[in-house]
């Protein structure tokens, strides 16, 4: 899969990740890109910068009405939509007490809706045309929590594993119909999501720059990769963990209890 020519969706587009791969798409020469996000001036900003190619939405990504209806006004101006990418998520802690049953049935609610579900709204607003061309990409942004798991945040690393099993899912299912699925799982990248977490656990191997995240992410999905890796260190501990869960386990509560000891806060 790549962007040259493709007429490309990326929702989370005004910031961080979002705006890297829209600039980066654009540079390298897509038809179009809308830039879609609940924050719409950040969005427009970006698609401002970026020029006639692209369009801003304002877009509520669990809203099943309004992503099918930003798709058919941005492909009526710009045709059928190559790639998308289901960007957008959001994060909560597990504070003030720091146990896995602090977050609110509201915080669940809505941190399913956004990190999981919304993908599901997604496909189903561009697969079946992808399905009838035989051809088309559909791309998940995870995390490094999805297949590991991020201390302190139970909700957070539980609908990221949700998000790795749906992409899972459609690769399977429809790899063979001509669709390219991938699945991104990140460690920290520098974002709205991750600004002041320079001590936390989730930065523990630092804090990558969005511009080389979507660099990394652009690469890998020219190799046709389904599991993007844009940290290289997240195979290693993925494998550590398959190879003995028990040992990574304790691995975990040992650096949970680290964390603890030193801010007072295990994320």
């Amino acid at each position: 899969m790549d962007v040259k020519d493709k007429v490309i969706v990326i929702t989370g587009g005004a910031s961080g990740i979002g705006k890297a791969l829209a600039e980066l798409f654009a540079a390298e020469g897509a038809k179009g890109i809308a830039v879609a996000d609940m924050d719409y001036e950040g969005a427009a900003a970006v698609a401002n910068r970026i020029g006639a190619q692209a369009k801003a939405y304002r877009l509520d990504v669990t809203d099943e009405q309004a992503v099918a209806e930003m798709v058919a006004t941005f492909e009526a101006g710009y045709g059928d939509i190559d790639l998308y990418f289901s960007n957008a998520g959001i994060i909560f802690s597990d504070a003030p007490d720091w146990t896995t049953i602090s977050q609110s049935n509201e915080q669940w609610q809505k941190i399913w809706e956004v990190n999981v579900f919304a993908h599901v709204l997604a496909c189903r607003a561009v697969l079946p045309k992808m399905l009838e061309k035989k051809e088309g990409g559909f791309i998940v942004t995870a995390s490094a929590a999805g297949l590991l798991s991020q201390i302190g945040d139970t909700s957070y690393s539980t609908t990221k594993h949700a998000a790795v099993g749906f992409a899972e899912s459609m690769a399977i299912s429809h790899g063979d119909d001509g669709v390219y699925v991938g699945c991104i799982c990140p460690q920290a990248v520098k974002s709205k999501m991750t600004a002041g977490v320079e001590d936390s656990s989730a930065a523990v191997d630092g804090v990558m720059a969005a511009d080389e995240f979507a660099h990394r992410v652009l690469e890998q999905m020219r190799e046709g990769r389904f599991m993007i890796r844009p940290h290289d260190t997240v195979e290693g501990y993925f494998l550590n963990k398959a190879q003995d869960y028990d040992r990574w386990i304790g691995g975990m509560r040992k650096f949970r209890r680290h964390q603890m000891e030193t801010t007072g806060r295990p994320v």
